[in-house]
């Protein structure tokens, strides 16, 4: 004989489960848009595997919790197409850390001891975080070196890949450090130079940022 409370509870766990699946592959659209610019219902439907009524509602259910919102992409031939691209909302499926105390502690500095007492802290943190990158990197070549790095640094939140067309770079698509960033310019150039000694190779640093995307790209040349 089946217990009734069991049979009751199934339809409930079915829901949650349907629910789950839901929510899961809705967080693979976020991530999928985090590299991106923006994407029409078809791409994201063909790059995750779904059909396009699927996308099209999980698109709709995101859209409706403001994380991401829709603009229309000029073509070439016809109208334009509708894009769905991440909003600043967004910014809460992905890491970041919380520099509130490390911004006090360098503001306190400057006013202690005067403008330049931040900065030479901030080149201190700078050359600690190489020589721990430098110990965990691998590989001989300047591309093996980017691979290592680029994996070292998706570990930490950053989303970074190595792209190698038409030039070698490493691309990140989030900043776990944004906040410190902003308060401090001077990290900008602080990256780029750590880039640079390990790896042994002039490199150019280019921010981008609109609605919900970051894209950091340093070009290794």
């Amino acid at each position: 004989m089946r217990d009734g409370a069991s049979e009751r509870a199934r339809p409930k766990l079915r829901r949650s489960r349907i629910s789950e699946l839901g929510r899961s592959q809705r967080l693979r659209i976020v991530h999928l848009l985090k590299k991106t610019r923006g994407l029409a219902v078809t791409e994201i439907a063909s790059r995750l595997g779904l059909s396009y009524m699927g996308a099209k509602q999980h698109c709709a259910e995101l859209e409706k919790q403001g994380v991401v919102d829709t603009w229309r992409r000029p073509k070439p031939v016809g109208r334009p197409e509708l894009v769905y691209r991440l909003t600043p909302k967004a910014s809460v499926f992905f890491p970041a850390q919380t520099n509130v105390s490390t911004i006090d502690i360098l503001n306190a500095a400057r006013q202690l001891f005067g403008a330049t007492a931040s900065d030479k802290l901030l080149l201190a943190l700078f050359r600690k975080k190489a020589e721990t990158y430098a110990h965990n990197m691998r590989g001989d070549t300047r591309e093996a070196k980017a691979e290592s790095l680029a994996r070292l640094r998706d570990v930490e939140g950053h989303l970074s890949e190595v792209v190698k067309v038409p030039d070698l770079m490493i691309q990140e698509y989030h900043s776990p450090i944004l906040d410190l960033v902003d308060a401090f310019p001077l990290v900008r150039r602080l990256e780029k130079e750590m880039f640079e000694t390990l790896l042994g190779a002039s490199v150019e640093r280019h921010e981008e940022r609109a609605s919900g995307l970051y894209l950091c790209t340093f070009l290794i040349t």
